[in-house]
């Protein structure tokens, strides 16, 4: 007999990575619940997503992060919960730990997080805070005894690669490319519908239970300078190099302003201190997704530059 997959709701799912998970849930077989609020269902903004939803046979629910017994409700006809809410809304999270304890059903929680390990990242200011929250969010998960999966899914390729991390740019530069600290840090970039993909694989593995999934794949395991080369190889010409070194880095983000600040942060976090591959991935805290699912064909850095060649 088959395995009967888990009933999955996703909150948030109408938003940036939200809409990849319930695509990915439902793909993969999985009685796809998303939380919608009502405007959210006749709101023209969202309606190819919704549609989208409706193809994909998603059953939507109406209720809101904000509504404890719309939220309650919802929880109770699901096994799992995938959180997606975003930065602004880190801490009221708490509101979902209140209805898990209360349906009493739930066998796994899947916070918002799928950027950096936030436990081992060396961030400054805004950054720092928002890391801050989700530490202390992790912590509040674990002392529920909920049980818990953790995604560190480390940079979008869909936030970063389209303008090769070059703040205000519409397109990757064809002329000069500003590179933060000296380029040879390793850093890891994954689509967002690879990261949703291993996210769901995760949901009923016994192996990724209470552990952090590290999405590591080789081929999106690279320097900023590797970046570079490959992107140089695909126009045929060599860009111009302007190295800002991390004093400088740090002085230009106490300057900048929002969004601009928070592109800045993330990259000292990881292309300065290399937050994505400083460390190793211990047994008795993490695991990795490739390893886990080799099957997985995820999108490789390389793959995903030629869409704007």
């Amino acid at each position: 007999m088959a395995e009967t997959k888990s009933k999955i709701l996703i909150v948030g799912s109408t938003g940036f990575i939200g809409k990849h998970l319930v695509e990915a849930s439902a793909k993969a077989g999985h009685p796809t619940f998303a939380l919608v609020r009502e405007p959210t269902l006749s709101n023209p903004a969202k309606s190819k997503i919704i549609q989208s939803f409706k193809a994909l046979g998603v059953n939507f629910v109406l209720g809101d992060l904000y509504d404890h017994d719309s939220l309650v409700k919802a929880i109770k006809q699901v096994d799992v919960v995938i959180s997606t809410v975003y930065h602004s809304q880190l801490a009221d999270q708490r509101k979902i730990i209140t209805a898990i304890k209360e349906a009493g059903n739930v066998k796994r929680f899947f916070p918002s997080e799928f950027g950096n390990d936030v436990d081992r990242a060396h961030a400054v200011e805004p950054a720092k805070t928002t890391y801050a929250v989700k530490a202390d969010f992790r912590r509040e998960v674990e002392a529920s005894g909920i049980p818990y999966t953790y995604i560190v899914g480390n940079f979008f390729s869909g936030y970063f690669l389209p303008t090769l991390n070059q703040p205000g740019a519409t397109a990757p530069p064809r002329d000069k490319i500003v590179v933060l600290g000296d380029g040879n840090t390793k850093a890891i970039f994954n689509k967002e519908q690879d990261v949703s993909t291993y996210t769901i694989k995760a949901v009923d593995d016994p192996r990724t239970l209470n552990k952090i999934l590290y999405i590591m794949p080789p081929g999106n395991t690279v320097s900023f300078n590797e970046i570079v080369s490959l992107w140089e190889k695909k126009i045929g010409k060599t860009l111009e190099k302007i190295h800002v070194p991390e004093e400088q880095l740090l002085k230009k983000i106490q300057e900048a302003v929002e969004p601009i600040k928070s592109l800045l942060c993330y990259g000292y976090s990881v292309f300065v201190k290399g937050d994505h591959t400083n460390f190793e991935v211990e047994p008795t805290f993490g695991v990795e997704a490739t390893e886990l699912y080799p099957d997985v064909k995820y999108t490789s850095v390389d793959e995903y530059l030629n869409q704007f060649v």
